[in-house]
């Protein structure tokens, strides 16, 4: 980079703290009014700047990257997924792609026990009929759920967020399974007395609740298909905290209005910001607006990565969190 301070074009609104700081740093272009950026915008930014900051609600595809301007050097994405991101393209265009890994860990690990406990034991259900005002008191027989001790937990993506899932589940007394690319080193899987499924499909066939915790990647698209969901028991649950590509999202509409899956909690969605309407209706699905990262804290931290990655290669060297070739 110049000696000038580059050109970084932000497109959502950031926190306060952190857009102060890069006013301070570089030359900086807000997006103060938070507006979701159109096509045209998009390709009119990656013309222009020196650094992008995205995030998870741009999709910088091949069409999109193909009119960058000869400037843009550095996309440093705010947020640890980057599955919107054409990494092919990028790196063609000699384009340094750097993320926020690590900060969010324990924010989503938290989201995602909150819907391990409200699934199950229907705590929306209830906060809903007492609002209704349609509570008579209390009855042996109203308002059962399952019970979570004592169950099985089946974790898809053993990385730091299903780690973090698996510490605080095994203090719910939950029995930890995984499935992963590789096994958890002895030290951790000794830790969680973690069980590793080489195979999906044999563990999805006797787990009690399932935890999707794994990336976006084209091997993960569609991971959990209508055949892999049809293994699963029908008192079984499952959490997804992560992608909603993840699911095939309506091989699982049509399961749980079977009946043959107990209940779902649902932080992000196939297609969102759209969100199938069929899943809102259903009593036994919490659906939460992708706010499992969303702590005042988390959010900080994800816009302090962002500047240390663009203050780094902007002096010249290696950003730290820079995603890498084999990130897929």
């Amino acid at each position: 980079m110049t000696s000038q301070k580059p050109l970084v074009i932000v497109t959502r609104k950031l926190p306060d703290i952190i857009e102060t700081r890069m006013m301070e740093l570089f030359n900086v272009r807000l997006n103060l009014d938070d507006h979701r950026f159109s096509a045209a915008e998009m390709a009119d930014a990656v013309k222009e700047t020196d650094i992008l900051v995205p995030t998870v609600t741009d999709r910088l595809d091949a069409r999109i990257l193909a009119q960058a301007g000869p400037a843009l050097k550095l996309i440093a994405n705010y947020g640890a997924g980057i599955d919107h991101i054409d990494l092919a393209s990028a790196r063609s265009r000699n384009i340094t792609v750097t993320n926020t890994p690590g900060v969010l860990t324990e924010d989503t690990a938290d989201m995602t026990m909150a819907m391990l406990l409200a699934v199950p034991r229907r705590l929306i259900e209830g906060e809903r009929l007492m609002r209704s005002g349609e509570w008579s008191g209390w009855s042996p027989t109203s308002m059962r759920g399952s019970r979570i001790w004592g169950k099985r937990l089946g974790i898809i993506g053993m990385g730091r967020i299903g780690q973090a899932v698996a510490r605080r589940a095994r203090a719910f007394g939950l029995s930890i399974h995984y499935h992963n690319r590789h096994r958890v080193g002895t030290d951790i899987a000794e830790e969680l007395e973690a069980t590793y499924w080489e195979s999906l499909d044999q563990m999805l066939a006797r787990m009690d609740i399932i935890s999707i915790n794994c990336p976006h990647t084209p091997a993960t698209y569609h991971l959990l298909s209508a055949r892999r969901l049809k293994l699963m028991q029908k008192h079984a649950f499952i959490i997804n905290t992560s992608r909603g590509e993840v699911i095939d999202e309506n091989a699982l509409i049509r399961m749980l209005s079977a009946g043959e899956l107990a209940g779902a909690g649902l932080d992000v969605f196939e297609n969102e910001p759209a969100v199938n309407s069929r899943l809102l209706q259903m009593p036994n699905v919490v659906a939460l607006p992708h706010m499992g990262s969303a702590t005042t804290e988390g959010r900080n931290d994800m816009g302090e990565k962002v500047l240390i990655n663009i203050k780094t290669f902007a002096d010249g060297h290696n950003p730290p969190d820079r995603v890498l070739e084999d990130w897929a």
